[in-house]
């Protein structure tokens, strides 16, 4: 009997830790492919050789963008992206057995800021600027050209709770004086949200939305990630966009709450955006995390079956802070 092999790119953060775990214990041969190795990006001829006879392709490749978006960090966060999906493009297209299954990592940021209703794969609108820029080149790269012997699917993931840097992030401001609802208004406009890539979108310079904390946060729990890929695996009728986030998204009001009673804080501020930008330059991290509406639901996920491990917030945010 021959050994199923997996090959996970980009495999070093606490998502790609847990699917190599998850795909050694199924029985699966991993290969890594990463910055570090044990291959590394600028060996092409290595990646072509582990890609062919894979049975399944993940790439997580990306810098993370838990960051604030300078130019050199902008800069990063496109080209990771586009140009490890490109190496593994060209590693694909050369094989003589190429893999049955592709899935790329993407971004539910690719919607735009939506406060009337929710984005579906169907439906969604699709925004404007820095990030849904790096998005849609993203995966413009990923969907170029036919690949006849490999289904690709982009996973479109919302903000991802477990054991990583967004959760500890927003766990921190829970736990800081600023643990109430963010509110955004007026601020010094900037430039660190101008589109990027050959085709820039949106305005040059930032803008605010009067959304009073009524904001939408969507969110899914790392379990229901690494079931939803699971599910894709076994529904080959699935192909294109899949949005991994949670069936109930939450206002930002609501997430702050439960933020404040898993982290065992009975009140928090509100935090006006006056207050927010020095706080989350201080964490390193851009406010569009918390002041944009993202409003994402699953339709696809749904409408083939899979059932969330965790639909609820709160319940996935007190199991992670076990």
């Amino acid at each position: 009997m021959s050994v199923r092999r997996a090959v996970i790119a980009g495999a070093s953060g606490f998502i790609g830790e847990r699917l190599r775990s998850e795909f050694s214990g199924h029985g699966y041969e991993i290969t890594i492919i990463g910055r570090s190795g044990p291959i590394r990006w600028d060996d092409q001829d290595a990646i072509d050789y582990a890609v062919n006879g894979a049975e399944l392709l993940i790439n997580l490749a990306g810098k993370n963008v838990g960051c604030r978006y300078n130019s050199k960090a902008r800069n990063e966060i496109l080209n990771s992206r586009v140009r490890t999906t490109q190496i593994l493009h060209r590693a694909i297209s050369t094989a003589t057995q190429p893999p049955r299954l592709w899935l790329n990592a993407s971004t539910a940021t690719i919607y735009a800021h939506s406060m009337d209703r929710p984005n579906t794969e169907s439906n969604g609108r699709i925004g404007t600027g820095f990030s849904v820029d790096v998005a849609r080149n993203w995966e413009r790269e990923f969907f170029r050209e036919q690949l006849p012997g490999t289904r690709r699917v982009a996973l479109r993931m919302a903000i991802v709770l477990g054991d990583g840097p967004a959760t500890q992030k927003l766990l921190g401001l829970a736990k800081w004086a600023v643990g109430g609802p963010q509110i955004d208004g007026w601020w010094p406009g900037h430039t660190r949200y101008r589109g990027i890539g050959p085709d820039p979108t949106g305005r040059r310079r930032s803008g605010f939305y009067r959304t009073r904390g009524k904001q939408r946060f969507s969110w899914i729990h790392l379990d229901d990630v690494i079931g939803a890929i699971w599910h894709l695996i076994e529904h080959a009728e699935i192909s294109g966009p899949v949005n991994l986030s949670s069936p109930q998204p939450v206002t930002n009001a609501e997430l702050m709450a439960d933020l404040r009673r898993v982290a065992g804080r009975s009140f928090g501020l509100p935090a006006y955006r006056w207050m927010l930008e020095p706080a989350m330059f201080v964490l390193r991290v851009e406010p569009e995390m918390l002041l944009k509406s993202r409003w994402v639901v699953p339709e696809v996920l749904e409408g083939s079956g899979y059932k969330f491990k965790w639909p609820e917030l709160l319940p996935a945010l007190a199991d992670i802070a076990q």
